[in-house]
């Protein structure tokens, strides 16, 4: 099946393929990917923590920690959505359908809680590689991990999010 490039707001596009980047202002809507697209491997490059341990304390702690929730929140709840498909996917045809086969791969970094809000806004050169070199760990770690999985299965399981 053939791949289609991860949502961007803005959308660029690099060897034929369309990215968008949902990160700066708020992620878009998983819809236009998946009803666009031919595979059903969809993956999901998480770079906001959904949970964090401990609790926040300090205002900036709090602030964070809100900035967090209420960027995650469309996605849980769509990703929510898809749970639901998949568990009652009978009898379903089209577009229902296509949702309930779709298979997520997530990557996700433990650096990324050690950051916080206000690291979207450094944009220092050092800064910048140490996250490349850090998304390209994460990268290959998934792919070790769940590498044999891509278009056979998906290997998120969505009713972590129900």
């Amino acid at each position: 099946e053939g791949a289609c490039g991860a949502l961007r707001s803005e959308r660029v596009e690099s060897g034929g393929e369309a990215y968008w980047d949902g990160g700066y202002a708020g992620n878009p809507s998983l819809k236009p990917l998946v009803q666009e697209c031919d595979s059903l491997d969809t993956f999901l490059v998480q770079i906001n923590p959904v949970e964090r341990p401990g609790t926040p304390r300090t205002a900036a702690e709090i602030m964070n920690r809100l900035n967090e929730i209420s960027f995650n929140m469309p996605l849980m709840k769509e990703l929510g959505v898809i749970a639901l498909l998949q568990r009652g996917d009978a009898g379903l045809h089209g577009e229902t359908s296509r949702w309930a086969h779709l298979r997520m791969h997530r990557i996700t970094s433990d650096i990324m809680i050690k950051l916080g809000h206000t690291s979207k806004m450094i944009a220092e050169w050092q800064f910048l590689t140490m996250l490349r070199d850090e998304g390209r760990r994460a990268t290959q770690e998934f792919l070790d991990l769940h590498g044999r999985d891509i278009g056979k299965r998906a290997s998120f399981d969505f009713n972590s999010m129900l």
